[in-house]
């Protein structure tokens, strides 16, 4: 089984760019229902994409393919021709907060936003509406979801997922890839992988996804990755205290990371002497959580966190 996406989803894509096109080509080659796009100075155009399937997915290994993908001047007609209940969102900063509010008006089921850079205050107004609306935001600033074998939406590489029974949950990317990297060479794959992203305002938190995985039958572990800044990783721990059935495994970002310096991410600051490595790592301890020391460690961690 899976959580939020599956070999069935239909995707549709907003701002076929240079960007988007780059990863709808990557996700066709994944085997990904990418069926439409949305962009209004190109509406009634066919974008086309023609490859090999990528290796490690599924359907078809090592076949060519050729894929018309029509282009739509709105995400409502977009879904009403192609049946999508998906999208992911490539639009530039200034713009994207307005995609994800069409696509949230439009009554998708999933937006997975990976643009990164909007503005807070765009955030906050996009969150609300989505809260009073039907659907659910991924990201933004994030890398997306995979299902290993299944569909892939965003711009993780493919090849180093494997179906199998970890959930991933993470704020970085590039750790998530880590993450996803180690649990496959130890034997562990996963289920899905989501990537939340390291914004200060997004609009899937960690206890969301590990509501979804502690109800996922094929899911018998989680992995979350965490970095200073905010509060996210300690109601995490407090929810897994309270409700999590399976056993967990972490890590946490930016021990070294100085108070008040801004690393890397827009969420990712110790603010007030809150949101620092050691009360995340504490908070994660004192819930059952198998905390890894290093990046290195994460997959070890999460063999342990199984094996008690």
């Amino acid at each position: 089984m899976s959580v939020l996406i599956n070999k069935d989803t239909r995707v549709i894509v907003q701002g076929m760019g240079k960007t988007g096109r780059f990863h709808t080509d990557k996700a066709i080659a994944y085997g990904t229902q990418m069926v439409g796009a949305v962009h209004p100075s190109r509406a009634g155009q066919i974008e086309v994409f023609d490859g090999e399937t990528d290796h490690s997915g599924v359907p078809g290994r090592g076949d060519s393919y050729r894929v018309e993908i029509p282009i739509f001047r709105t995400v409502r007609e977009a879904m009403a021709a192609t049946g999508a209940t998906v999208s992911v969102v490539y639009v530039p900063p200034p713009f994207a907060a307005d995609a994800i509010m069409e696509g949230a008006d439009a009554g998708l089921d999933l937006i997975v936003c990976v643009t990164e850079g909007i503005p807070v205050a765009d955030m906050v107004k996009a969150k609300s509406y989505i809260q009073s609306h039907h659907g659910r935001l991924v990201g933004p600033n994030c890398p997306g979801v995979i299902t290993p074998g299944q569909c892939k939406i965003g711009i993780m590489p493919g090849y180093i997922h494997e179906e199998g029974r970890v959930g991933v949950v993470s704020r970085s990317g590039t750790l998530t890839y880590e993450a996803v990297h180690q649990l496959t060479q130890v034997g562990l794959g996963q289920t899905t992988a989501i990537g939340i992203g390291g914004d200060p305002v997004n609009g899937t938190d960690f206890i969301d996804c590990l509501k979804l995985f502690n109800d996922d039958p094929a899911t018998e572990g989680v992995i979350m990755i965490g970095e200073i800044g905010g509060t996210a990783e300690e109601e995490a721990a407090a929810w897994i205290t309270a409700n999590m059935t399976k056993p967990v495994a972490g890590f946490i970002a930016g021990t070294t990371a100085p108070a008040g310096k801004r690393m890397g991410h827009a969420g990712a600051i110790i603010s007030g002497g809150k949101g620092t490595a050691a009360d995340k790592i504490s908070a994660l301890k004192a819930a059952g959580v198998v905390v890894a020391p290093t990046p290195t460690d994460m997959g070890a961690a999460m063999l342990e966190a199984m094996a008690d």
